[in-house]
């Protein structure tokens, strides 16, 4: 076959059309306009385990705009998804993932690994951000930063960059993904940096517990003021949502994702 030469001009217009398209694809995602995020997924009102399967389901059925889940790292390298360092009384970070997967969550569930976590959080989902919280490691920061490094190439394996947003108590876990890829939505849960710092930092957000933002109430004007995302966890009781919601925060964390939803609706 003989072969085609492309006019310069030509050559132009298909980079110009790749780019745009490029550019379009994030438009696909439309994440629900309320600012509820469910806490380990929508598992309390239905005794959905924590970071499960079905609380995760659960938090997408409700339209909430985020659900946030917790990330470690097995003995032999498996992402799994739980918050505690311990699965049935096995510490995870000195146990294989065989081992781990025997014992199953209260739902006959077993202990979800980040793939499957994120292959079912993208499944008909165009309404809820997955909120990825990476837990410092019990072992140091050497092991933290191959942490980072490896739910970063797990998201990007599964072409999940669009759902995802990355939050960590672990300062340095958060550079780590800064120096990965600039563009990450990340934010910062410690509560002891102020916003310019994180902005400094290339940290997009601040999700602090309320009761930092009480003591220092001037970090709210501030952070909206830098452009950060502002969030705040874990807000269960109605006085507490209220005074949320009426200092505009973007994003609220809770365990009672359903009264949340219904207050915002009133």
């Amino acid at each position: 076959m003989k072969a085609v030469r492309l006019v310069p001009a030509l050559v132009t217009i298909l980079l110009v059309a790749s780019c745009v398209t490029m550019r379009v694809k994030p438009s696909s995602m439309h994440f629900a306009a309320n600012n509820v995020v469910a806490h380990r997924g929508a598992f309390k009102k239905n005794s959905f385990p924590e970071n499960s399967i079905a609380s995760l389901r659960e938090a997408i059925r409700l339209g909430c705009t985020g659900s946030e889940f917790d990330v470690r790292m097995t003995a032999d390298e498996v992402l799994v998804v739980n918050h505690d360092p311990h699965h049935g009384g096995m510490d995870i970070e000195n146990t294989t993932y065989a081992k781990l997967r025997t014992k199953l969550l209260s739902n006959g569930e077993e202990i979800p690994t980040l793939e499957a976590y994120l292959k079912e959080g993208m499944a008909a989902n165009k309404s809820t951000r997955l909120v990825l919280e990476i837990k410092p490691s019990p072992a140091g920061m050497e092991r933290g930063q191959l942490l980072a490094q490896r739910v970063w190439e797990q998201v990007k394996k599964s072409k999940a960059d669009l759902w995802v947003e990355y939050i960590s108590f672990d300062y340095a876990i958060l550079t780590k993904l800064c120096s990965l890829d600039a563009s990450l939505i990340t934010h910062y849960l410690n509560g002891d940096k102020s916003p310019a710092e994180l902005k400094a930092a290339g940290i997009k957000g601040l999700d602090y517990n309320y009761k930092i933002y009480q003591q220092h109430p001037q970090w709210i004007a501030e952070a909206k003021a830098q452009g950060l995302v502002l969030n705040v966890w874990t807000v269960n009781e109605p006085s507490q949502l209220t005074w949320c919601i009426e200092k505009g925060f973007n994003f609220i964390t809770t365990n009672e994702p359903e009264f949340l939803l219904q207050l915002k609706a009133q």
